[in-house]
């Protein structure tokens, strides 16, 4: 069985990515970004970083504040 499922796993790995190559992106309309300061390359990306960052420092500050918790508590003991 594990053998089975090893065999599965290799197959979708192997050829999931090759499916997704076959698919073609249109070509972008002729006037984008010419009605705003943006260029056709760029992508406004600045919110979303800094959305991410924020989250990962609050799931830091939580595990770490859970981490001080529990070492206390063992001290306690």
């Amino acid at each position: 069985m594990k053998k089975i499922t090893n065999i599965i796993a290799t197959l979708l790995i192997t050829v999931l990515p090759l499916i997704s190559f076959g698919q073609n992106v249109p070509a972008p309309p002729d006037t984008h970004g010419s009605d705003t300061n943006q260029s056709a390359e760029s992508a406004p990306i600045g919110g979303g970083v800094a959305m991410l960052v924020a989250m990962g420092a609050a799931y830091g500050g939580k595990k770490y504040y859970d981490y001080r918790k529990k070492l206390k508590n063992e001290m306690e003991d």
